[in-house]
């Protein structure tokens, strides 16, 4: 009985762990590669939030503004310019109320931050080289 060279059946045990060994840095190179992917997609979405974060302070700063002007101005006239005040500064709170809870979710899509693509593809590796299951 010949055994052909390169034949899974036939290669012995320790040219099995050599091919392995040679084999594990290229997966753990792209497995970090996944993780730094995986962590700049979250990064960007966390971005997105707090700029709208950022947008709903302004918002809110100039709803305040106008409020405090809306006061003023109510004082000052009996009814018609600061009725208009009013409104506008209704509308900015409702602004920014919007690009709050916008902000909000953006953020809470983007965590938790660690890469689980990554970190269940390296389990899913270690499993299959501890002979636990077969991908």
């Amino acid at each position: 009985m010949t055994q052909q060279q390169g034949a899974p059946e036939s290669q012995t045990l320790g040219a099995l762990v050599h091919q392995l060994s040679q084999q594990i840095p290229d997966l753990v190179r792209s497995e970090i590669r996944l993780a730094q992917a995986e962590v700049a997609e979250k990064g960007k979405r966390a971005g997105v939030g707090i700029g709208m974060f950022s947008v709903a302070g302004l918002l809110g700063f100039f709803a305040v503004g106008t409020l405090v002007t809306t006061a003023i101005l109510g004082l000052a006239t009996v009814l018609d310019t600061w009725l208009a005040a009013l409104v506008v500064a209704i509308v900015l709170v409702i602004g920014a109320a919007v690009a709050g809870l916008a902000g909000k979710n953006k953020v809470a899509e983007a965590t938790p931050a660690a890469p689980e693509k990554a970190i269940r593809g390296i389990k899913d590796d270690l499993a299959t080289v501890k002979g636990g299951r077969h991908v």
